[in-house]
């Protein structure tokens, strides 16, 4: 399953859109049902939902407070933590349901639909999640020509970074990216090039004093499409140490996100003899 919908030139994650949905599903429920239109329900649905949204964020930032405090301005990861944000809001909700009885049918079958959209719709993304993809179906060629194949990165969880010189993104995530081979020497760093010659990426790599390992060249996007990555650049994708893919990113990863999506590929118990 494609992780993301393109609109035009934008690419929104479907994760995105599913939260958009159930909330919007929340809000009509809650609408038709209150019938009276007296009782306050559109104000307090949409104090729910801020109250629901600000705890997810929050969440997420307290998960990654020590990645924060070093950058506290860096809000382009744009993580939530959903579960924290639901209960939040339906203990909100609760409170006001008990304040103000007239609207606990509607903002209790609102909060219910919502809910269960949400959730229902989180388990069909992670049945479709492509885990059935790994690292064995691509190749791919060093600067110098050789043609490697990506399941010899098996064994250690794996990252997979699809990027091109020309992508601004993808450009300025590769200090974050050179930064994270060194803080996670159990882990693979593979980036994989799209479409370039082997002498622009090296004027790249130069020109940024970028010291990368596993570099290398996929020209045609055929390496990239057989790992489910062709939806836009940058794409990282993460696989387990058993090469299959756990999760994947589209966009600019920001440290606190890259920790998050590292921890679904185990790398946080990786056995640091691993290779």
């Amino acid at each position: 399953m494609n992780p993301v919908q393109h609109i035009g030139s934008l690419a929104l994650p479907w994760p995105l859109l599913l939260a958009a949905g159930a909330a919007a599903l929340g809000l009509a429920v809650g609408m038709v049902l209150d019938r009276r239109q007296a009782a306050g329900f559109w104000a307090m649905a949409w104090r729910v939902l801020l109250v629901t949204l600000l705890a997810a964020r929050l969440a997420f930032v307290f998960e990654y407070r020590e990645a924060f405090l070093q950058a506290p301005l860096d809000i382009r990861d744009g993580g939530w933590n959903g579960q924290i944000g639901v209960i939040a809001g339906w203990l909100y909700a609760l409170a006001l349901m008990r304040r103000q009885p007239s609207v606990r049918r509607p903002l209790m079958a609102g909060m219910g639909s919502g809910t269960a959209a949400w959730v229902l719709g989180s388990m069909a993304l992670l049945v479709h999640a492509g885990n059935d993809i790994r690292l064995a179906a691509a190749t791919a060629r060093t600067l110098d020509g050789t043609q490697i194949e990506l399941q010899s990165f098996s064994g250690k969880p794996t990252v997979v970074n699809l990027w091109a010189t020309w992508c601004p993104p993808c450009r300025r995530e590769m200090p974050l990216l050179q930064q994270a081979q060194i803080e996670h020497p159990r882990v693979h760093f593979v980036f994989l090039n799209q479409g370039e010659p082997a002498e622009e990426v090296r004027r790249f790599l130069a020109s940024r004093q970028l010291e990368l390992s596993h570099v290398l060249l996929d020209p045609k996007g055929q390496a990239g499409a057989n790992l489910g990555g062709q939806t836009g650049l940058p794409t990282t994708l993460f696989f387990d140490a058993r090469g299959r893919l756990s999760t994947r990113y589209v966009g600019e990863l920001s440290h606190e996100t890259l920790e998050q999506m590292l921890a679904s590929t185990g790398a946080r118990h990786a056995p640091a003899a691993a290779r």
